[in-house]
């Protein structure tokens, strides 16, 4: 596996706009950002599928996690990026090897301010006033370009999509829910396979409607009954949506 990505930055804030995993042939076979670019001038030839998570917690090579990496010298905006594997990516790569070797997986978030531990902080409160301007004139906290998606022009590439953003909405945030469920309803109108995990308390139409897609991701107990979901849901060609207990 190896991770690349391209950060953007506003108003000392960073960004993860672009982030793509590949998944190598053998261990012995690398790819170069060089070789990245020339794979994404054939988008659909080289990338597979997208998996849609919450928000990014990701580092370039060789830098440490900072809310703005240019105070550690980082000097890359607006290219792309090796960047650091991390455990979060592990669970992806193994659930996606055993059919997609060779091959591009596209991962985008529901928000792309790049901070980890952004659950639950004053930052959600953020995004929720922010999006309750999006569709106006309004100026936004954070960079309404890159932070949030333009839904209804959403372009994505490959056969299937993953949800994998998270079931677990505060209830006081209505405008982060109603964005969720926008994406949700778009994205299952167009030409692609649809999958996620869910459990016992809504049926797979309902997660559709609701936004409620478990996340690959979990602590203690559920960590590796998420991790063996996901390589449930990626067992077969094309992906399937399963139901974990």
């Amino acid at each position: 596996m190896q991770v690349f990505g391209k950060f953007s930055t506003n108003f000392d804030m960073d960004y993860l706009v672009e982030q793509y995993i590949y998944i190598n042939e053998n261990e012995d076979e690398k790819i170069s950002v060089a070789d990245l670019e020339n794979m994404l001038k054939k988008k659909r030839k080289h990338v597979v599928g997208t998996i849609f998570l919450y928000n990014p917690e990701e580092t370039p090579t060789g830098y440490k996690m900072s809310r703005f990496l240019q105070d550690e010298g980082f000097d890359k905006y607006d290219e792309y990026v090796t960047i650091q594997e991390t455990p979060r990516m592990y669970v992806l790569n193994a659930a996606l090897k055993e059919h997609y070797k060779g091959k591009l997986v596209e991962i985008r978030y529901l928000f792309n301010y790049n901070r980890e531990n952004i659950e639950p902080t004053p930052i959600l409160e953020e995004f929720d006033a922010d999006l309750d301007k999006f569709t106006s004139t309004q100026l936004t906290r954070y960079d309404r370009h890159l932070n949030y998606i333009d839904i209804p022009n959403i372009r994505l590439t490959g056969k299937f999509v993953f949800f994998g953003m998270g079931h677990k909405y505060d209830r006081h945030h209505k405008n982060i829910i109603a964005y969720a469920r926008a994406l949700s309803e778009h994205v299952n109108k167009l030409d692609k396979t649809v999958v996620f995990m869910h459990d016992n308390n809504y049926d797979a139409e309902e997660c559709k409607e609701i936004a409620y897609f478990l996340s690959p991701f979990a602590t203690g107990k559920m960590r590796q009954i998420r991790a063996n979901g996901i390589k449930e849901v990626f067992k077969t060609i094309p992906p399937q949506i399963v139901k974990i207990s």
